[in-house]
């Protein structure tokens, strides 16, 4: 068929005889006319047709698995861990998995997230941001999605009841008589001990190797790191004499470089640790010890707060003056860290009122 559409001549293919019948072709060149008629191009609508049909066959399980491969160099451990794929895993695609992402709108959204909307609050916040990430991806692979379906499903839900609860801590003032008393020797309390000596959180600190040493500084490698801006810089821990009495210890323990290996492969889980404390009877839980400290730095201590966080491992200051302050106050913290360790290990009055800082 021979069409004209502004102002350019069309030949358009109406389908191959016999699988299209003489009707069938009259009825799409019909259709064809009509819409040059209304100044469609009917090869344009053509296409634009099977690309509406073809979007209709992604689903979301499809969409959602293919948004985490691309995510994955910005994720820790290339997301092995799997908790960023889990929640969509456990709560979105037993229900929406296998519908077409074009189709899938707020209501949608809404009644599958409402049965731990208000229960398992963090949980269903992580769903539904990894859900909006994966109609964004649509949207970029050119498929037809409603982009805004997450935000409407917010409105729809209403605010969250779940107060959300801080990791249980113990006061800093009880730090020292804990610390003492991990006199075992196992690798879980040498673990415990550097933890709570180092401030770092429980992955780097499973995950510690000798080849991160040299002399008085342990360098984290960046992707071990949580929070940092891209993830681009290896973060430097100064050992205190007492956390490097403790890592001279734990080296006894070493299996293929790592110094807290699990019973029978790999690292110790962070569950070892945190069961460890839990039977002693603490509600407190290792993570905890991050805010002891922290607390510790601002009542007891007169260390300047960009100190106290980076010592921490966290980013602060806006972005020009991250720009232009190049320091990890490794001298700094080294003099704070050690004022820490003698308070733990009880080598200083409970104020820890250190000439040092």
């Amino acid at each position: 068929m021979r069409v004209s559409i502004h102002g350019r001549r069309r030949e358009m293919g109406l389908g191959a005889f016999p699988e299209v019948s003489l009707k069938e072709a009259r009825e799409v060149a019909n259709e064809a006319r009509a819409l040059v008629r209304q100044g469609l191009d009917p090869i344009k609508e053509r296409e634009r047709r099977k690309r509406e049909a073809a979007s209709n066959l992604h689903l979301l399980k499809d969409i959602a698995l293919d948004a985490f491969e691309s995510r994955k160099a910005e994720l820790k451990g290339d997301g092995k861990a799997g908790r960023w794929f889990t929640p969509l895993e456990l709560h979105v695609l037993p229900k929406l998995g296998k519908v077409p992402i074009g189709e899938i709108d707020q209501r949608d959204i809404r009644d599958t997230l409402s049965p731990i909307w208000h229960t398992k609050a963090d949980t269903a916040r992580k769903a539904m941001n990894r859900l909006g990430i994966c109609l964004k991806h649509a949207a970029a692979l050119g498929l037809e999605v409603d982009i805004q379906a997450t935000d409407k499903a917010r409105a729809l839900l209403g605010k969250q009841r779940h107060t959300p609860k801080n990791i249980p801590a113990l006061p800093w003032q009880e730090v020292p008589e804990f610390y003492q008393s991990l006199s075992g020797g196992s690798v879980t309390e040498l673990a415990l001990r550097l933890l709570i000596l180092t401030a770092v959180r429980s992955y780097p600190l499973r995950h510690f190797h000798e080849d991160q040493i040299d002399g008085d500084v342990w360098t984290i490698p960046a992707e071990a790191m949580k929070g940092r801006v891209g993830a681009t810089s290896a973060f430097r821990v100064p050992l205190s004499s007492e956390a490097q009495a403790v890592i001279d210890e734990a080296r006894k323990f070493e299996r293929d470089g790592f110094l807290f290996p699990g019973f029978r492969k790999g690292v110790i889980s962070d569950m070892t640790m945190s069961s460890f404390m839990k039977r002693r009877g603490f509600e407190a839980r290792p993570h905890g010890f991050r805010s002891s400290f922290r607390d510790w730095c601002a009542e007891a201590t007169e260390v300047p707060r960009e100190i106290a966080e980076t010592a921490l491992g966290h980013v602060s200051g806006g972005s020009v003056e991250r720009a232009y302050r190049r320091t990890d106050y490794l001298e700094q913290r080294s003099r704070l860290m050690q004022a820490w360790s003698l308070g733990c290990a009880g080598m200083v009055e409970k104020s820890w009122e250190a000439d040092a800082l």
